[in-house]
């Protein structure tokens, strides 16, 4: 290893051996193997934040599976984070497994990430709360460690950030970097001619780039690239000449540059800090790909990892994977489809001046002969393949927080293991490990670390049931981090915040919300501090708007008491005090409204119908008194003309629903509604709350004497009031199925004289009737009993052996009839 300048202060031909490389690139991992093999240096010195030397040993673990990363985080903020990825391909990490596989000392010598870390809490901006927000800076975390070769010429504040791999690729004629970088470096044979020869150039490259643009825009390079020198003379000391560095190519000029020793520490004085931790934590190919936040960058982390694995004849070995991956997903693609794609890929290559087919060769072929020329399957290859979601592994035995060792146990018992690929978990709570699952998934949604997001089933309704949609992402780690302030068990940490969040919260809907997430996620030492919150709020907020909000999250929460077996007579006790809260302050809080507010209003009266029926189911000894005070209630919104329309109507609409009102009285209050009388705006209004929603085309459908008053009221509207009544008429129909408006129109279409001419079949329609047909609804009850499995061995009837009132979907059987069905 002769031939190198020392840095400033040692004397010539003793200086380090000068790797510069292209972060996460499998050209220049093969080439730093290669050189190291050959030269075979005394240590190893990697860009890298020196923190991280003590979890060096760890690199050789069997457990240890790339990609992975270095995570360094503020101890006392643990939001204020950085990232270092490694892959397989990465230099890097060829160059760490290197010394550990020859016992070599192996050292990081990069800025160490307690000045980082400070200097991206200070640039930060206010509004910056997610990780990655802030622009990271070459050699940073935010960017594979150090990578920009993956981004052009860009601004960065007031200064121009180059990307040399950009330039270089613009001179040589090329418009797309990569496809530079593939030709000159990735299809260079490994072990063809004098290994340093790839460094050597790249070097001279990087010297003239930065002759002609200094540290290009990137601020921190100069003290970055002191520090490293420093760290270079030590090793120099400590190990002789025979010292390797394996770092960006960018900074290769700067570090063999003669510099003072006291110029370079005088860059170092007065630099912040901030006590930092550091761990290595699982990533993904998924996330490589990704150039803003944490990710590298990098497009194609699947096809890197492919041509630094295959040992000959990558072309064919990937056109062979994609023909693979396509017979899973039942397309026909046979050999013979292979043989051609790469005889294509040939000519493609040879045809555009390239040594050998690339990414874009390959992948036009894979186009042209193995998908008929769609891009449907192409998307699933790139997403697959060239993408891919591979997810590292990190020892158990890595340094880690009290809440993170505490999740992976839990993972592990619950048989709840990460993956990177988003899937649906289907949960029943009726069984032991799937309630202990939707129990974690909860709290954690509680603590910030979104590893689940709750969906709407595609199955049962019950609320047995419960659908997740389970993504996990490397910047869950950070989330995981910042929640260990909270506590050192997954429990602990979710109530304390709970709690914290409970008192800190505003608004009383987000109490009862939180009351809800509380009783999901099983929280019982935080339920009671939720509930004091929520009755204090509750006692001083006046306005009936926030009230109505509240109500039904918080009635929910009774329904899943129940499943759950968790104690919900406190909360059903501040609901009922609610609801009667509700019902004094809604009728004349519904008079003198807008339009806008008036919907906002029906709303609300929706909300707190549906509520106050579930709230009469879980407390059968108030059914009477609760639902007869809501009708009341419903009776006195619809008689009052100061209230809203909408609101009127949804009240009348309502009642007709519960029984309260005879069809034959819904009929006369709609006639008075649309009478001459009424102004056009606030009859279509009424009407937009009485059939309004999904449900209402079937109500017009099933009576035609109603039917027959908006047909009446609608031809009688005058021209000039048409225009302002056609958008709320509009906005009623529109919300309609398809089929029930086809229907509508089929019966006004037929005229008063064709439906009243069918009265004894209905409206016209068969299997419609003017009344209930009990006989013909009886014949049904068989076969939904059959459907639902109560008929089976071991559901009997009530008192019977075997026999049970509730069945497992949730339905209730009384006096023979059913009269609830997966509630």
């Amino acid at each position: 290893m002769t031939g190198v300048d020392r840095p400033s202060g040692d004397s010539a031909g003793e200086g380090p051996l000068l790797l510069g490389v292209r972060h996460h690139g499998p050209g220049s991992a093969r080439a730093v193997r290669a050189v190291l093999e050959a030269a075979r240096p005394r240590a190893v010195l990697i860009e890298g934040p020196p923190e991280a030397d003590a979890l060096i040993p760890l690199a050789a673990d069997e457990e240890m599976r790339p990609p992975v990363a270095l995570l360094a985080h503020a101890v006392d903020e643990p939001g204020c984070s950085a990232f270092w990825p490694l892959a397989e391909f990465s230099p890097e990490w060829v160059a760490l497994r290197w010394a550990l596989d020859h016992g070599v000392p192996a050292r990081f010598i990069d800025l160490p990430a307690t000045h980082t870390l400070a200097w991206d809490k200070e640039e930060r901006p206010p509004t910056a709360g997610e990780p990655g927000d802030a622009e990271p800076e070459p050699g940073d975390a935010a960017s594979s460690p150090e990578d920009e070769a993956s981004r052009s010429v860009h601004g960065s504040g007031d200064a121009l950030r180059v990307d040399p791999l950009a330039v270089l690729a613009e001179a040589a004629g090329y418009d797309d970097p990569e496809r530079w970088w593939e030709d000159v470096v990735e299809h260079r044979g490994a072990g063809s001619g004098d290994p340093l020869t790839p460094f050597t150039v790249l070097e001279e490259a990087m010297a003239a780039l930065r002759e002609e643009y200094g540290t290009g825009g990137h601020r921190r390079d100069t003290v970055r690239e002191a520090y490293m020198r420093l760290q270079m003379r030590s090793s120099l000391r400590e190990f002789g000449p025979g010292v390797a560095v394996v770092c960006g190519a960018w900074h290769v000029p700067a570090l063999r540059r003669r510099t003072a020793v006291s110029a370079d520490r005088a860059l170092l004085k007065g630099l912040p800090k901030v006590r930092t931790d550091m761990t290595w934590v699982p990533w993904t190919h998924r996330r490589l790909s990704r150039a803003g936040g944490y990710g590298a960058g990098i497009e194609s982390p699947g096809w890197y990892a492919h041509l630094f694995a295959a040992p000959d004849r990558p072309v064919e070995r990937w056109l062979t994977k994609v023909a693979g991956l396509l017979r899973e997903e039942d397309r026909i693609v046979s050999s013979a489809h292979v043989i051609e794609a790469v005889r294509l890929a040939d000519t493609l290559a040879a045809l555009r001046g390239r040594p050998l087919p690339g990414l874009s060769e390959t992948t036009d072929a894979v186009r042209a002969v193995m998908c008929e020329g769609s891009d449907v399957p192409l998307a699933l290859v790139r997403d697959h393949l060239v993408v891919g979601d591979v997810l590292g592994e990190v020892p158990a035995s890595t340094p880690a927080v009290p809440l993170q060792r505490d999740l992976a146990r839990l993972q592990k018992r619950l048989r709840l293991k990460p993956e990177p690929t988003e899937r649906e978990l289907e949960l029943d709570l009726r069984k032991e490990t799937d309630s202990g699952r939707s129990r974690l998934l909860h709290r954690l949604c509680l603590l910030g670390v979104g590893w689940g997001e709750p969906t709407v089933s595609r199955g049962s309704t019950g609320t047995f049931r419960e659908t997740w949609r389970l993504s996990w992402e490397p910047e869950l780690a950070v989330r995981i981090a910042e929640a260990g302030v909270w506590g050192t068990t997954v429990l602990g940490a979710a109530t304390a915040k709970t709690e914290g969040d409970a008192l800190a919260a505003r608004a009383l809907a987000d109490v009862t919300a939180l009351a809800e997430r509380c009783l999901l996620a099983e929280l019982p030492d935080a339920l009671p501090v939720v509930m004091r919150v929520l009755a204090d709020r509750a006692a001083l907020d006046a306005d009936v708007g926030h009230l109505a909000q509240a109500l039904p999250a918080l009635v929910r929460s009774l329904r899943y008491g129940d499943v759950r077996g968790t104690d919900t007579r406190a909360l059903a006790e501040v609901a009922a005090g609610l609801a009667k809260r509700v019902f004094v302050g809604l009728p004349p809080a519904c008079t003198a409204l807008d339009a806008e507010a008036a919907e906002e209003m029906r709303r609300h009266v929706d909300a707190v119908h549906g509520a106050v029926v579930l709230l009469a189911e879980g407390a059968r000894e108030a059914d009477g008194e609760i639902r007869a005070r809501w009708r009341s209630v419903l009776r006195a919104l619809s008689g009052r003309d100061t209230v809203a329309g909408v609101v009127r109507g949804r009240a009348v609409r309502l009642l007709l629903d519960e029984g309260e009102l005879g069809q034959d009285e819904a009929a006369r209050i709609m006639g008075l509604a649309l009478s001459p009388g009424t102004a056009p705006a606030d009859a279509a209004a009424w009407i937009e709350g009485f059939v309004g929603g999904g449900a209402g085309g079937m109500l017009l459908v099933h009576d035609e004497r109603l039917l027959g008053l908006v047909d009446a009221w609608l031809t009688g509207v005058p021209a000039d009031a048409f225009t302002g009544v056609l958008p709320l008429l509009r906005r009623t129909f529109s919300a309609y199925e398809p089929g029930v408006r086809r229907t509508l129109g089929d019966l006004v279409r037929r005229g008063p004289k064709a439906q009243g001419s069918a009265v004894a079949v209905g409206v016209g329609v068969s299997g419609f009737g003017p009344d209930l047909d009990a006989g013909r609804a009886d014949a049904v009850v068989p076969v939904v009993r059959l459907l639902l499995g109560l008929d089976s061995p071991g559901n009997g009837d009530p008192g019977e052996p075997g026999g049970s009132d509730l069945d497992g979907s949730g339905s209730r059987r009384e006096g023979g009839e059913l009269v609830g069905v997966a509630r």
